[in-house]
């Protein structure tokens, strides 16, 4: 028998992708599940950006590209996106992974090592614990309060703050809690890290899924450019419903990206080329598909957040960025994942269990509002009435 190593116990998961398994299995026996489980855009990619990918094809785009990225991609990430940072960029900084998960994975295996600490949030994305647990190094949990609309206390952030911090995770706007930091927030953080010498993973796939105020990025704060001590996460999974292209990237110090490059190289040696091609029509294309998605989010938000809040046991806030809520369900009796398994198994409603993104996320429910208003509605109903049943 294989002996697996002892790494691999400590590997977690997205329950995402099992729950999804357990509602194939039931819509296979004719069931009609309302999917909010999976946290991808229901629209298609974009026309023209699938006819920017046929047409590289069609040009010869079907050989290895350089581990770090097409530079003609790099140099329009770090024209576009250094002016949004109010700082230049240079494409040297810029590594393209094939998803945005290989920067958390990449980033982590560079910087973090047994014995030091890195500060995450919980209720958090669980798979920037899983790779904290995997590279060795202790992960310290920072919670978002509810209270806050799922902020954090600066003063619990600066207790967590110490010479064994290696790195720290921000994620803006949030998954699961949709919830935004404010500019206080990334102040208080970027004079942390200024004080320690701590860099910043700040996953920023969901900058441009923004309902209220303006996007702040904790890499636009004196002290934290991408030269110095940000290493920002992004994609366009979500940003132009590209979840299935599988295309990301990293901008950070010149130096850390010359060490990120070398573990593409040891591990994918590089990113599908008319991929890359797609992403340039992505960021330089028509922006009008982005806008008109976002507003559908918008009013879908607000039927779901109306919708949940008036059934009895359920409070919801409004989310101010991405496409998810996050419904305090401590008032119904049922744990996190009693409520995933109950609204499933007899209202044919896929969720999420809050506990799954972290300790500080029982009591809670995530749900994508990444479907139809139809379907929203429907959902809300079969909630309603279900634990009404109970």
């Amino acid at each position: 028998m294989i002996q697996l190593a002892e790494r691999m116990s400590r590997l977690g998961t997205e329950s995402a992708f099992q729950v999804l398994v357990k509602a194939r299995a039931l819509e296979a026996q004719g069931r009609d599940v309302i999917h909010l489980e999976i946290g991808e855009p229901d629209f298609d990619t974009p026309p023209n950006i699938v006819e920017a990918a046929c047409r590289a094809l069609r040009e010869g785009a079907t050989h290895y590209t350089p581990a770090q990225g097409i530079p003609e991609l790099r140099q329009v990430i770090a024209e576009q996106l250094g002016a949004r940072r109010g700082h230049a960029m240079d494409p040297a900084q810029i590594v393209i992974t094939p998803g945005a998960k290989p920067i958390m994975f990449y980033t982590l295996l560079a910087l973090a090592e047994p014995g030091q600490e890195v500060i995450y949030p919980d209720p958090g994305f669980p798979i920037y614990k899983s790779m904290i647990d995997f590279v060795g190094a202790k992960a310290v949990p920072l919670p978002l309060r509810e209270s806050l609309d799922f902020r954090f206390q600066v003063d619990e952030l600066c207790s967590l703050v110490n010479e064994r911090t290696a790195l720290i995770i921000l994620n803006s706007p949030q998954n699961p809690t949709g919830g935004v930091l404010e500019p206080t927030d990334l102040e208080a953080i970027a004079e942390l890290c200024v004080r320690y010498d701590v860099p910043v993973l700040t996953d920023e796939v969901y900058e441009q899924i923004i309902y209220d105020g303006e996007f702040h990025s904790i890499a636009s704060y004196p002290g934290m450019s991408t030269h110095e001590r940000s290493i920002i996460l992004h994609g366009f999974s979500k940003t132009y419903a590209m979840t299935g292209w599988r295309l990301g990237y990293g901008v950070m110090p010149e130096a850390l990206a010359q060490q990120v490059e070398r573990l593409m190289v040891n591990s994918n040696s590089c990113t599908n080329a008319a991929t890359q091609w797609a992403g340039i029509e992505a960021l330089t294309g028509p922006q009008e598909p982005v806008t008109e998605m976002v507003a559908a989010f918008r009013e879908r938000r607000d039927v779901i957040v109306r919708g949940l809040n008036s059934i009895p046991g359920i409070q919801c806030r409004v989310p101010k960025g991405a496409f998810y809520v996050f419904p305090n369900i401590t008032e119904t009796g049922l744990s996190s994942a009693e409520c995933e398994q109950v609204l499933l198994e007899r209202a044919d409603v896929a969720t999420l269990s809050g506990s799954s993104f972290g300790g500080y996320g029982e009591g809670y429910l995530r749900l994508s509002y990444a479907n139809s208003v139809e379907n929203l509605e429907k959902a809300v109903e079969r909630i309603r009435q279900t634990l009404a049943d109970l």
